[in-house]
């Protein structure tokens, strides 16, 4: 199996250190993406990033790249919560799958309490901020 992880962004995820920063906080995507590039190089994995604001282009994406990797870790975005064709693509997989979040989704309104992609998820990182994708990519280094 691949030594390669993908790191998967969905809607909005590209406005990060613009979008409500009281939120999301101010790192950017590009930051996010180089702190778990760097860790995972140190680990002996790559990461694969992908972003897009279309569920179509993630579903792509997660056909394409999705078979062949040691792992995913996912931040849906908006669709945790109505992404079913994301979910079904995610559902496919064998590769163990960490849904992450940002913010703690559970203390903000209620239709963000219901995930669509959980059920087919390893694991979830929720409230912890950027350091949630490092915290989801420390798990799979300390699988290998």
């Amino acid at each position: 199996m691949s030594q390669t992880i993908l790191l998967i962004h969905g809607p909005n995820l590209n406005m990060l250190g613009k979008r409500e920063p009281e939120i999301y906080g101010a790192t950017t995507l590009d930051e996010i993406n180089a702190a778990v590039i760097a860790r995972a190089a140190e680990a002996g994995l790559q990461v694969h990033c992908f972003q897009s604001n279309h569920e179509g282009a993630l579903v792509d994406f997660v056909q394409a790249e999705g078979m062949h990797a040691a792992g995913v870790i996912i931040n849906p975005g908006a669709l945790t919560h109505y992404g079913l064709s994301l979910r079904d693509a995610l559902a496919m997989l064998r590769a163990p799958i960490i849904e992450v979040h940002l913010s703690n989704v559970y203390r903000r309104e209620a239709f963000r309490h219901t995930s669509v992609v959980a059920p087919v998820a390893t694991g979830q990182i929720a409230g912890l901020g950027w350091r949630g994708y490092l915290l989801a990519l420390e798990w799979f280094i300390a699988q290998q």
